[in-house]
């Protein structure tokens, strides 16, 4: 009997391509979720013609670019299966690599759909600065050779939150549907070395939280005022806004659902 079946699951995303499946490659999470998930259907043998056209389909809550990691990515997906769902969750964790793990699995409403269903996301931006290397760290921040001044970066983080076209703070240039989105929630923090931002709203652009934490580190450094925010909004033009940060820095850290 068929049914649809919600997934948390965690990864590093260091040796991935993104979590979209892609015609040429297995290494992209969708992709390894998908292929492990038809060969418990169809057999150990199953061999996909390409890595985009197994007969299974995971949805995911969102499309982290490649080096993207995720402590609670949500994701759903129908099956036709006996086994139990602890028994179908071992199964994928047995054969999944090791850096993705299935947490979570339970047979869910057949209209719950990941994506469509979120009402908001939280990503964590990890940026160190110290004078030792984070040697055991390292696929997970941002090393800054720089310290840069929080209360300016606090200031601009402001201007930023609330409900905005964040067209300037897109990374796709050919992006054909709304740049509108609320970000209702940026926090700055430091610990140690470690500072860290963190985003909340109900949906974020590609490379969004990327470019925004570029924006934020260069009026940091002094390279940028907090009040050029509102101007780089106004523009709606990619090219007025900081840099996008590195990818390992980044992590999906939690889906809401209302």
């Amino acid at each position: 009997m068929k049914h649809n079946y919600k997934m948390i699951l965690s990864y590093d995303g260091s040796r991935y391509f993104g979590w979209e499946h892609q015609p040429n490659t297995e290494m992209t999470i969708q992709g390894k979720l998908e292929l492990v998930l038809s060969r418990i259907l169809y057999g150990e043998d199953y061999r996909p013609k390409d890595f985009a056209s197994c007969p299974v389909t995971v949805i995911g809550a969102g499309r982290t670019d490649a080096g993207v990691h995720a402590r609670a990515m949500t994701a759903n997906v129908i099956l036709d299966t006996d086994l139990t769902e602890d028994a179908l969750r071992n199964m994928m964790n047995r054969y999944l690599p090791e850096d993705i793990s299935i947490n979570e699995l339970k047979i869910c409403s057949d209209r719950f759909h990941s994506r469509f269903n979120a009402s908001g996301k939280t990503y964590r931006y990890t940026c160190y600065y110290g004078s030792s290397k984070p040697v055991f760290e390292r696929k997970y921040l941002t090393v800054l050779e720089y310290h840069p001044d929080l209360d300016r970066m606090r200031e601009a983080a402001a201007l930023l939150m609330g409900e905005h076209d964040f067209k300037s703070f897109c990374g796709n240039s050919h992006m054909k549907k709304s740049t509108v989105r609320n970000v209702d929630s940026i926090e700055i923090t430091e610990t140690g070395p470690y500072i860290r931002f963190y985003y909340h709203g109900n949906g974020f652009l590609q490379n969004m939280v990327r470019i925004m934490t570029g924006t934020l580190l260069e009026i940091g450094s002094g390279k940028r005022r907090p009040e050029e925010i509102t101007a780089i909004l106004n523009a709606k033009d990619r090219k007025m806004a900081g840099y996008t940060a590195e990818a390992a820095g980044l992590c999906l850290m939690k889906v809401d659902y209302d």
